[in-house]
Protein backbone atom coordinates (compact mmCIF):
# COMPACT_ATOMS: atom_id res chain seq x y z
CA UNK A 1 0.00 0.00 0.00
CA UNK A 2 1.37 2.94 -1.01
CA UNK A 3 0.72 6.89 -0.43
CA UNK A 4 3.10 9.58 -1.47
CA UNK A 5 6.25 9.85 -0.05
CA UNK A 6 6.84 12.94 2.77
CA UNK A 7 7.70 15.97 1.24
CA UNK A 8 4.84 15.97 -1.59
CA UNK A 9 2.57 16.93 0.52
CA UNK A 10 2.45 19.69 3.51
CA UNK A 11 2.40 18.60 7.23
CA UNK A 12 -0.62 19.75 8.72
CA UNK A 13 -1.94 20.59 12.18
CA UNK A 14 -4.55 17.88 13.80
CA UNK A 15 -7.24 17.03 11.49
CA UNK A 16 -9.83 16.12 14.33
CA UNK A 17 -10.93 16.93 17.74
CA UNK A 18 -10.33 13.24 18.64
CA UNK A 19 -7.24 13.11 16.77
CA UNK A 20 -4.07 11.33 18.76
CA UNK A 21 -0.45 12.14 18.27
CA UNK A 22 0.97 8.73 16.39
CA UNK A 23 4.79 9.60 16.29
CA UNK A 24 7.73 7.59 15.44
CA UNK A 25 9.00 6.75 19.13
CA UNK A 26 5.90 5.91 19.66
CA UNK A 27 5.62 3.43 16.70
CA UNK A 28 8.91 1.99 17.12
CA UNK A 29 7.74 0.95 20.99
CA UNK A 30 5.25 -0.81 19.23
CA UNK A 31 7.30 -2.71 16.71
CA UNK A 32 10.03 -3.59 19.64
CA UNK A 33 7.11 -4.65 21.81
CA UNK A 34 5.13 -6.76 18.85
CA UNK A 35 6.81 -7.23 16.19
CA UNK A 36 10.81 -7.22 17.08
CA UNK A 37 11.40 -9.19 14.11
CA UNK A 38 10.79 -5.88 12.09
CA UNK A 39 11.65 -3.47 14.84
CA UNK A 40 15.65 -2.43 13.33
CA UNK A 41 13.92 -1.67 9.73
CA UNK A 42 13.98 2.18 8.51
CA UNK A 43 10.88 4.20 9.68
CA UNK A 44 10.00 6.85 7.89
CA UNK A 45 6.34 8.46 8.16
CA UNK A 46 4.53 8.92 4.92
CA UNK A 47 2.69 12.22 4.15
CA UNK A 48 -1.08 11.11 2.93
CA UNK A 49 -3.75 12.46 1.57
CA UNK A 50 -5.81 10.35 3.97
CA UNK A 51 -8.17 11.85 6.86
CA UNK A 52 -7.92 9.02 9.62
CA UNK A 53 -4.73 6.87 9.72
CA UNK A 54 -1.27 7.41 9.53
CA UNK A 55 1.55 6.10 7.95
CA UNK A 56 4.77 4.30 7.95
CA UNK A 57 7.20 3.03 5.80
CA UNK A 58 9.07 0.42 7.04
CA UNK A 59 11.70 -0.90 5.17
CA UNK A 60 11.62 -1.00 1.35
CA UNK A 61 8.78 -3.76 1.14
CA UNK A 62 6.19 -2.86 4.03
CA UNK A 63 3.90 -0.02 5.11
CA UNK A 64 2.12 0.86 8.25
CA UNK A 65 -1.30 2.36 9.00
CA UNK A 66 -1.79 2.99 12.25
CA UNK A 67 -5.64 4.80 13.00
CA UNK A 68 -5.26 8.61 14.54
CA UNK A 69 -9.18 8.41 15.82
CA UNK A 70 -11.48 5.69 17.62
CA UNK A 71 -13.49 5.81 14.00
CA UNK A 72 -14.07 4.74 10.28
CA UNK A 73 -11.72 1.46 10.92
CA UNK A 74 -11.77 -2.28 11.75
CA UNK A 75 -8.32 -3.61 10.68
CA UNK A 76 -9.87 -7.30 11.49
CA UNK A 77 -12.86 -6.73 8.83
CA UNK A 78 -10.82 -5.45 6.18
CA UNK A 79 -8.54 -7.63 6.60
CA UNK A 80 -11.02 -10.23 5.55
CA UNK A 81 -12.50 -8.03 2.69
CA UNK A 82 -8.73 -8.05 0.82
CA UNK A 83 -8.12 -12.03 1.15
CA UNK A 84 -11.51 -12.62 -0.36
CA UNK A 85 -11.43 -9.88 -3.03
CA UNK A 86 -7.33 -9.53 -3.91
CA UNK A 87 -7.98 -13.20 -5.73
CA UNK A 88 -11.12 -12.13 -8.31
CA UNK A 89 -10.48 -8.21 -8.81
CA UNK A 90 -8.15 -6.56 -11.99
CA UNK A 91 -6.41 -4.87 -10.02
CA UNK A 92 -3.39 -5.19 -7.18
CA UNK A 93 -5.29 -5.13 -3.82
CA UNK A 94 -3.07 -4.27 -0.42
CA UNK A 95 -1.67 -7.22 1.45
CA UNK A 96 -1.95 -7.59 5.31
CA UNK A 97 1.23 -8.83 6.47
CA UNK A 98 0.43 -8.79 9.97
CA UNK A 99 -2.13 -6.94 12.36
CA UNK A 100 -0.90 -4.96 16.11
CA UNK A 101 -2.62 -5.19 19.17
CA UNK A 102 -3.56 -1.94 21.21
CA UNK A 103 -1.70 -2.00 24.41
CA UNK A 104 -0.84 0.72 27.09
CA UNK A 105 0.67 2.97 24.96
CA UNK A 106 -1.93 3.02 21.77
CA UNK A 107 -5.20 2.18 22.23
CA UNK A 108 -6.10 0.42 18.69
CA UNK A 109 -5.73 -2.50 16.70
CA UNK A 110 -3.40 -1.32 13.79
CA UNK A 111 -1.79 -2.73 10.46
CA UNK A 112 1.42 -3.80 8.43
CA UNK A 113 1.04 -3.98 4.40
CA UNK A 114 3.20 -5.03 1.70
CA UNK A 115 4.14 -1.69 -0.35
CA UNK A 116 2.63 -0.95 -3.72
CA UNK A 117 4.18 0.74 -5.23
CA UNK A 118 2.44 3.92 -7.13
CA UNK A 119 1.34 7.66 -6.77
CA UNK A 120 -2.02 8.30 -5.76
CA UNK A 121 -4.41 8.88 -9.12
CA UNK A 122 -3.58 11.78 -11.34
CA UNK A 123 -4.93 11.77 -14.82
CA UNK A 124 -2.31 13.76 -16.17
CA UNK A 125 -0.08 10.65 -15.57
CA UNK A 126 -1.96 8.40 -16.97
CA UNK A 127 -0.35 6.77 -20.40
CA UNK A 128 -4.14 5.49 -21.52
CA UNK A 129 -7.19 7.14 -19.33
CA UNK A 130 -10.29 5.23 -21.75
CA UNK A 131 -8.34 1.80 -20.99
CA UNK A 132 -7.80 2.59 -17.11
CA UNK A 133 -11.28 3.86 -16.93
CA UNK A 134 -12.73 0.43 -18.31
CA UNK A 135 -10.15 -0.91 -15.95
CA UNK A 136 -11.67 0.49 -13.36
CA UNK A 137 -15.25 -0.24 -14.09
CA UNK A 138 -14.73 -3.65 -14.60
CA UNK A 139 -13.64 -3.68 -11.18
CA UNK A 140 -16.82 -2.29 -10.26
CA UNK A 141 -18.90 -4.65 -12.01
CA UNK A 142 -16.80 -7.73 -10.29
CA UNK A 143 -17.58 -6.43 -7.16
CA UNK A 144 -21.38 -6.09 -8.00
CA UNK A 145 -22.01 -9.59 -8.63
CA UNK A 146 -20.19 -10.72 -5.66
CA UNK A 147 -22.34 -11.90 -3.41
CA UNK A 148 -21.40 -11.20 0.40
CA UNK A 149 -22.99 -13.82 1.80
CA UNK A 150 -20.85 -16.12 0.01
CA UNK A 151 -17.27 -14.60 2.20
CA UNK A 152 -16.48 -15.31 5.43
CA UNK A 153 -16.03 -11.42 6.04
CA UNK A 154 -19.76 -10.71 7.74
CA UNK A 155 -21.97 -8.82 6.66
CA UNK A 156 -20.98 -5.32 4.61
CA UNK A 157 -22.37 -1.78 5.94
CA UNK A 158 -25.49 -1.15 4.36
CA UNK A 159 -25.34 2.91 3.04
CA UNK A 160 -28.36 5.02 3.27
CA UNK A 161 -29.44 6.65 0.33
CA UNK A 162 -28.58 9.95 -0.70
CA UNK A 163 -31.58 12.08 0.13
CA UNK A 164 -30.96 11.14 3.71
CA UNK A 165 -27.59 13.44 3.55
CA UNK A 166 -29.69 16.39 2.55
CA UNK A 167 -29.46 18.68 5.88
CA UNK A 168 -26.23 17.68 6.43
CA UNK A 169 -25.01 18.54 2.60
CA UNK A 170 -26.69 22.18 3.23
CA UNK A 171 -24.82 22.90 5.79
CA UNK A 172 -21.61 21.88 4.62
CA UNK A 173 -22.44 24.02 1.77
CA UNK A 174 -23.22 27.17 4.16
CA UNK A 175 -19.77 26.70 5.72
CA UNK A 176 -17.95 26.46 2.36
CA UNK A 177 -19.42 29.13 0.17
CA UNK A 178 -16.25 31.13 0.48
CA UNK A 179 -14.46 28.17 -1.43
CA UNK A 180 -16.87 27.03 -3.84
CA UNK A 181 -20.08 28.17 -6.03
CA UNK A 182 -22.94 27.21 -3.19
CA UNK A 183 -26.07 28.53 -5.45
CA UNK A 184 -24.67 26.52 -8.23
CA UNK A 185 -23.87 23.43 -5.97
CA UNK A 186 -27.15 23.49 -4.38
CA UNK A 187 -28.64 23.68 -8.15
CA UNK A 188 -27.45 20.35 -9.44
CA UNK A 189 -27.84 18.38 -5.67
CA UNK A 190 -31.72 19.19 -5.88
CA UNK A 191 -31.33 17.60 -10.06
CA UNK A 192 -29.87 14.77 -8.26
CA UNK A 193 -32.36 14.19 -5.34
CA UNK A 194 -35.27 14.52 -7.79
CA UNK A 195 -33.74 11.67 -10.12
CA UNK A 196 -35.23 8.17 -9.77
CA UNK A 197 -34.20 6.52 -6.48
CA UNK A 198 -32.83 3.07 -6.65
CA UNK A 199 -34.92 0.55 -5.42
CA UNK A 200 -32.94 -2.87 -5.90
CA UNK A 201 -30.63 -4.87 -3.38
CA UNK A 202 -27.85 -2.85 -3.07
CA UNK A 203 -24.62 -4.20 -4.24
CA UNK A 204 -21.27 -4.39 -2.54
CA UNK A 205 -19.05 -1.52 -3.15
CA UNK A 206 -15.64 -0.28 -2.37
CA UNK A 207 -17.19 3.25 -1.07
CA UNK A 208 -14.32 5.46 -1.55
CA UNK A 209 -13.23 5.52 -4.76
CA UNK A 210 -10.97 9.01 -4.63
CA UNK A 211 -7.83 9.90 -5.54
CA UNK A 212 -5.54 8.75 -2.30
CA UNK A 213 -7.36 5.51 -2.75
CA UNK A 214 -6.00 4.61 -7.00
CA UNK A 215 -2.28 4.18 -7.17
CA UNK A 216 -1.09 4.98 -10.39
CA UNK A 217 2.76 3.29 -11.43
CA UNK A 218 4.20 3.13 -14.47
CA UNK A 219 1.55 5.35 -16.25
CA UNK A 220 -0.98 2.46 -15.76
CA UNK A 221 -4.04 1.90 -13.25
CA UNK A 222 -1.65 -0.11 -10.69
CA UNK A 223 -3.65 -0.87 -6.97
CA UNK A 224 -6.83 0.42 -5.11
CA UNK A 225 -6.10 0.91 -1.53
CA UNK A 226 -8.06 1.45 1.76
CA UNK A 227 -11.03 -1.00 1.83
CA UNK A 228 -11.86 -0.34 5.21
CA UNK A 229 -15.27 1.40 4.11
CA UNK A 230 -16.29 -1.79 1.66
CA UNK A 231 -20.22 -1.36 1.67
CA UNK A 232 -23.52 -1.85 0.49
CA UNK A 233 -24.70 0.63 -1.67
CA UNK A 234 -26.86 2.46 -4.03
CA UNK A 235 -24.37 1.40 -7.04
CA UNK A 236 -24.80 4.92 -8.32
CA UNK A 237 -22.33 5.77 -5.38
CA UNK A 238 -19.12 4.07 -6.97
CA UNK A 239 -19.73 6.34 -10.70
CA UNK A 240 -19.29 9.00 -8.01
CA UNK A 241 -15.83 8.07 -9.76
CA UNK A 242 -16.47 9.57 -13.31
CA UNK A 243 -15.87 12.55 -11.31
CA UNK A 244 -13.17 12.17 -8.84
CA UNK A 245 -10.70 10.20 -11.04
CA UNK A 246 -11.83 10.77 -14.75
CA UNK A 247 -12.73 13.31 -17.09
CA UNK A 248 -13.86 13.47 -20.90
CA UNK A 249 -13.47 10.32 -22.94
CA UNK A 250 -12.29 8.23 -20.02
CA UNK A 251 -15.27 9.26 -18.27
CA UNK A 252 -17.69 8.79 -21.06
CA UNK A 253 -15.81 5.16 -21.02
CA UNK A 254 -16.35 4.43 -17.60
CA UNK A 255 -20.29 5.03 -17.93
CA UNK A 256 -20.68 3.05 -21.04
CA UNK A 257 -18.73 0.19 -19.79
CA UNK A 258 -21.49 0.19 -16.79
CA UNK A 259 -24.02 0.95 -18.64
CA UNK A 260 -25.42 3.69 -16.33
CA UNK A 261 -28.41 5.15 -17.33
CA UNK A 262 -29.45 8.78 -16.72
CA UNK A 263 -30.86 8.57 -13.68
CA UNK A 264 -28.10 6.75 -11.76
CA UNK A 265 -26.09 9.17 -13.32
CA UNK A 266 -27.89 12.20 -12.07
CA UNK A 267 -27.37 10.65 -8.47
CA UNK A 268 -24.10 9.46 -9.03
CA UNK A 269 -23.41 13.46 -9.44
CA UNK A 270 -25.02 13.85 -6.31
CA UNK A 271 -22.81 11.16 -4.52
CA UNK A 272 -19.51 12.73 -6.20
CA UNK A 273 -20.92 16.37 -4.48
CA UNK A 274 -20.66 14.97 -1.45
CA UNK A 275 -17.39 15.59 -1.14
CA UNK A 276 -18.79 18.90 0.13
CA UNK A 277 -18.44 17.17 3.47
CA UNK A 278 -13.99 17.41 3.08
CA UNK A 279 -14.04 21.11 1.43
CA UNK A 280 -14.25 23.60 5.00
CA UNK A 281 -13.06 20.96 7.30
CA UNK A 282 -9.95 20.24 5.72
CA UNK A 283 -9.54 23.42 4.27
CA UNK A 284 -6.43 23.96 6.62
CA UNK A 285 -5.49 20.64 8.06
CA UNK A 286 -5.66 18.86 5.53
CA UNK A 287 -5.45 21.23 2.01
CA UNK A 288 -4.52 18.61 -0.54
CA UNK A 289 -7.70 16.42 0.74
CA UNK A 290 -9.77 19.85 0.74
CA UNK A 291 -8.94 20.95 -2.75
CA UNK A 292 -9.23 17.46 -4.54
CA UNK A 293 -12.63 17.65 -3.06
CA UNK A 294 -13.24 20.74 -5.02
CA UNK A 295 -11.82 19.86 -7.77
CA UNK A 296 -14.26 16.77 -7.91
CA UNK A 297 -17.36 19.49 -7.48
CA UNK A 298 -16.22 21.69 -10.38
CA UNK A 299 -15.93 18.11 -12.30
CA UNK A 300 -19.53 18.06 -11.91
CA UNK A 301 -20.68 21.75 -12.06
CA UNK A 302 -19.12 22.07 -15.38
CA UNK A 303 -20.90 18.28 -16.65
CA UNK A 304 -24.31 20.24 -16.41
Amino acid sequence: MRARSHGGLPVSPKMHDDEIDVGPALVRGLLERQLPDLAHRPLVRVASQGTVNAIYRLGTDLVLRLPLTPRWHDIDREACWLASLAPRLPVRLPEVVAVGEPDDRYPWRWGVFRWLDGSPWCLDEVADPVAAAERLADLVGVLRMIEPRSLPCGKPVRRPPLATMDAQVRAAVAGARHLIDGDRFLAAWDDALAAPDFDGRPPLSHGDLLAGNVLVHEERLHAVIDWAGVCRADPAREVMAAWTLFAGESRAAFRRRLDVDDGAWRRARGWALTRIFGVAYYEKTNPVFSSDARRTIAEVLADD
